[in-house]
């Protein structure tokens, strides 16, 4: 695929990766691993951030080298043969079932910080947004990797006030290792990964940087260190100011200033909708490779004057509203949906690294291998929730075999005719 020499820069790319990151947890998942696991998830946070770096940086290595939009489902192909590299690249489209309801419902908790809306009426919200996300990713992905990295500046802005305000505070908690606790820092750290989910929809977009063999890894490793230290922040905001507000980080905000349900409302829908429009990015991208290769339907690969593949767009964002009607009417607990959506994840990265050992060189071995030790740290904590991935491997993988089998005949019987 051609490169877009009029694409992402490197402090665009590293805006992009740290609002997808920041996303729809920034002020909502340091409150629940907080619930979940007390001052142990300040711990879960800073492990998980010096865990997760070797993994960006070998993600970020992959895609300099080998960028397409594929992403690990092409860095698995590439290793281990095409069934291997079909089976990734399914899974992360079948993530989406789950993965869109979660972040949606997170996004909208923050509207419902700021006006009075639920039932239909915020349903019609929601799929609203979707629309509004296909009407600017028609333009290409360039056009909101400005806005985003402005957002991204307005995020970490609100955060470091917050905490530069509260360094006075009185009674401060300040976690221990007297106080580790090693089960509930890893189960705090499965649920906390998926703020971090976006490393892989950056190798989709990886074709999309002006220059992906120098700004991919930069932008890859700066945004997630600065991911990494405003949730640590973010946390340690939530366990020292306890408050009775849904959104802790609201109280937190009333604290020092006022109208924190406004403030951080919007930050908090923009930051949501951001990370749901670089995977709508991603995936869509991912939809069309598909299409060339003639594992989806071919007319999905069209690309509009942007080269943007308008028709896989229409179709991601379709099911996505599909699901949401369907999510809505059913009713999901949320902390389920995000532990389901982060065991797919898990096995994508654990996949990424197994294609990492046979397609670089012997220098990044150490980098893989601690990227091994992360993702086996999060299968760890994700636990009884890996069973969605698994099912997925069960079923996918016999059906790319058979695909794949019936693919051959059909050339074999073509050549005798």
């Amino acid at each position: 695929m051609n490169l877009n020499n009029n694409g992402i820069g490197r402090w665009q790319g590293a805006g992009m990766m740290a609002t997808t990151l920041l996303g729809t947890g920034v002020f909502i998942l340091p409150q629940l691993t907080v619930e979940m696991s007390g001052s142990n998830a300040v711990f879960a946070w800073l492990l998980l951030t010096i865990g997760l770096l070797p993994m960006t940086y070998i993600f970020g290595k992959l895609s300099s080298i080998h960028p397409h939009s594929r992403g690990p489902a092409y860095f698995v192909e590439k290793a281990f043969g095409e069934t291997a590299g079909r089976v990734i690249g399914l899974m992360f489209l079948l993530v989406v079932p789950i993965g869109t309801p979660a972040a949606v419902i997170m996004t909208f908790q923050f509207v419902q910080g700021m006006i009075a809306i639920d039932g239909f009426h915020l349903l019609i919200a929601e799929l609203s947004a979707l629309a509004g996300l296909y009407l600017l990713n028609r333009k290409g992905i360039h056009v909101s990797a400005k806005l985003q990295f402005l957002l991204t500046l307005l995020i970490v802005a609100i955060v470091m006030v917050l905490f530069a305000s509260s360094t006075g505070q009185p009674n401060r908690i300040n976690p221990t290792f007297e106080s580790f606790d090693n089960n509930a820092v890893f189960q705090a750290a499965g649920l906390a990964f998926w703020s971090f989910l976006g490393v892989e929809a950056m190798s989709h977009l990886a074709n999309e940087f002006k220059r992906p063999n120098k700004d991919v890894i930069p932008a890859m490793i700066i945004g997630s260190v600065l991911v990494g230290i405003i949730y640590i922040a973010s946390t340690l905001l939530v366990l020292n100011h306890p408050n009775d507000a849904k959104l802790a980080i609201v109280g937190v905000f009333d604290t020092y200033f006022s109208s924190g349900s406004y403030i951080i409302g919007i930050l908090g829908v923009a930051g949501g909708l951001a990370t749901i429009n670089v995977y709508t990015a991603s995936l869509a991208k991912l939809v069309a490779s598909f299409a060339e290769q003639g594992v989806l339907p071919r007319v999905l690969a069209q690309s509009n004057q942007q080269n943007v593949p308008q028709r896989a767009l229409s179709t991601v964002l379709s099911i996505m509203a599909l699901v949401l009607v369907i999510t809505h009417f059913t009713g999901q607990d949320l902390e389920d949906l995000i532990n389901w959506v982060n065991g797919v994840f898990a096995v994508i990265y654990l996949a990424t690294m197994a294609s990492a050992w046979v397609l670089l060189t012997s220098k990044h071995r150490l980098s893989i291998m601690l990227g091994f030790l992360a993702c086996f740290g999060l299968v760890f904590g994700i636990g009884p929730h890996m069973f969605y991935a698994i099912l997925l491997i069960a079923i996918l993988l016999p059906i790319v075999k058979w695909q794949k089998r019936k693919l051959v005949l059909k050339q074999q019987l073509n050549k005798l005719a």
